[in-house]
């Protein structure tokens, strides 16, 4: 849990798009394609249903034209190429008006429960326009250009959880389905990705006719949905240390039951190497402009190719995958330590999925006033001991400070020495806030109650209460000074996003990055079918030349 090895995270089979994806497969999900009523540049309506066993959710989306200069995907924007609600349900016609009406004015839109998401994404155009030109010339998409992008559209924001009037948490929470973290929400993008791939084919028809073509399978499956992330993720992980807890608890969990399998059979071995062979492939597309992560990736690849070189002796013995962690540990990069536990757990489906099922945190945890202060202290000695050691009166130890900008509408960081807005800082700053309490208690007796302290000092209440969980949450804080000067937020983002299940992670500052979702996922008429299980690692397709077809 501290920041350099949290910004080397890369997603695994425990990622929540992996389960959603491994669940609609398993339980036999009907995706279907309600309506379709867009016209010859792709303006309109469309409905997608994914039948779950027990009920349906409806993506409504609607495309819209704007110009060039309204397309931005700044959370500040007020037009978008497409606006979508996630319906509890099928929709009635009274249904798609309403949303009509209310959708593409996103936050300034009214909403009911029976909306569970709300989302709005926009063209990659010059992939748009260039898969749009080939495929109405009968031909695919160079895979090149698929490969520099890698996805149609790019979300702006996926809200869920009561944003906005929608629907809160609760009503769905107890939901087989929507039980795990952050399912409704991808869910979402899964569907928006189908409507994209559906669009651009649409919208190539219109103008190439019978000499069109169709994206081919393997071009298709390549494409997911971008995203640009920034700093309006990083505050959920310090809100809830319990869940974060539960989600690093479960991969933990999982890495230990493959390090203590006691050895591996040929049909095994066989098998990682060509998921190793495959990694490699991925890792030697993978390209960004930001030469720390550039230098970063050359590492990793120079890591996986040491793996390759050690697996054929090194899996011959006892403990083979506690062999490969521990040869990776003692001579890899931290992106090649991370990269090779995806690379573990990828493997054995049969002995970690069942984890899945435990990455939420149904029942919040609450305040003990009646503790005694005399166990609080003890709780901060044994759980904090690296938020203790930090002197936190250097300029540099707490120059930054995290706010939400009104005028943004997301959370920034400022400079404390040289930015106004001090006054309004977000409780970011845990490590700072433990110390601050550690030292506040010694005006108190150890008989006194956390009721007694926080009667006089009520500002502590948050910390006191993360300080009485952290005996059950081992992974549940970043131990790191969050607001120190060379502490960077994108190893926040990274770490959420690769529960999330991203690819492709692009940093373009240390607080914002581009990354891919569902990139190499199965189609729905795939994953829907039953096939397409597992698909890691995503490789460019070849190049393809294809007939005309409907």
């Amino acid at each position: 849990m501290r920041l350099e090895r949290m910004g080397a995270s890369f997603q695994t089979r425990l990622s929540f798009m992996r389960q959603l994806i491994r669940r609609i497969r398993r339980e036999g999900w009907r995706l279907e394609r309600l309506c379709f009523e867009l016209d010859a540049d792709g303006l309109g309506t469309a409905v997608y249903a994914a039948h779950a066993p027990a009920r349906t959710y409806s993506l409504v989306a609607f495309t819209h034209g704007i110009g060039a200069a309204e397309r931005t995907d700044r959370v500040i924007a007020e037009a978008w190429d497409a606006t979508f609600s996630l319906f509890d349900g099928v929709p009635d016609a009274s249904d798609i008006e309403r949303l009509r009406e209310n959708t593409p004015k996103q936050e300034a839109g009214r909403f009911r429960t029976s909306e569970l998401v709300l989302a709005r994404a926009n063209k990659s155009m010059r992939l748009f326009g260039h898969a749009v030109e080939s495929l109405a010339a009968g031909r695919q998409p160079d895979a090149g250009r698929l490969a520099e992008t890698g996805y149609l559209m790019r979300t702006t924001a996926v809200y869920g959880s009561g944003k906005f009037g929608c629907a809160d948490r609760e009503k769905i929470a107890d939901r087989p389905e929507m039980r795990g973290p952050f399912q409704a929400e991808l869910l979402t993008v899964y569907l928006i990705r189908w409507m994209s791939i559906d669009l651009v084919n649409h919208v190539a028809r219109c103008r190439g006719g019978a000499g069109s073509a169709a994206l081919a399978p393997d071009h298709a499956r390549y494409l997911g949905i971008g995203n640009a992330t920034g700093l309006g993720m990083a505050p959920f992980l310090i809100r809830y240390p319990v869940l974060v807890n539960n989600w690093v608890l479960a991969r933990e969990t999982a890495l230990a039951r493959v390090r203590a399998l006691p050895s591996a059979g040929a049909g095994e071995t066989a098998g990682f190497m060509a998921l190793l062979g495959r990694a490699r492939r991925y890792v030697g597309e993978w390209s960004v402009e930001d030469e720390p992560q550039a230098a970063r990736i050359r590492r990793l690849r120079a890591d996986l190719d040491a793996l390759a070189g050690w697996c054929p002796a090194g899996l011959a013995g006892r403990y083979p995958w506690d062999s490969l962690y521990r040869f990776a540990e003692s001579n890899f990069s931290l992106e090649g330590q991370e990269f090779t536990v995806s690379l573990l757990l990828e493997g054995h489906g049969p002995v970690v999925d069942e984890l899945g099922e435990k990455m939420s945190a149904p029942v919040p945890s609450r305040l003990r006033p009646e503790m005694r202060l005399g166990e609080l202290r003890r709780l901060i000695g044994a759980h904090y001991a690296w938020a203790l050691a930090e002197d936190y009166t250097r300029p540099e130890a707490a120059e930054r400070f995290w706010y939400y900008s009104e005028e943004k509408l997301e959370p920034r960081v400022g400079n404390r020495r040289t930015e106004p807005g001090a006054e309004f800082e977000m409780p970011i700053a845990v490590a700072r806030d433990i110390s601050r309490l550690n030292a506040r208690l010694l005006d108190y007796d150890d008989s006194q109650t956390a009721a007694d302290f926080l009667a006089e000092a009520p500002e502590y209440r948050n910390t006191v209460w993360r300080v009485q969980t952290a005996p059950l949450c081992p992974y549940g804080e970043i131990r790191d000074n969050l607001i120190a000067a060379d502490r960077r937020p994108l190893d926040i983002l990274r770490f959420k996003l690769a529960f999330f299940g991203v690819s492709k992670f692009d940093p373009k500052s240390d607080l914002w990055t581009r990354v891919n979702m569902y990139q190499g996922a199965p189609l729905p008429d795939e994953v829907a079918g039953g096939n397409g299980e597992e698909w890691a690692f995503a490789t460019r397709p070849a190049a393809l030349s294809v007939e005309a077809g409907p």
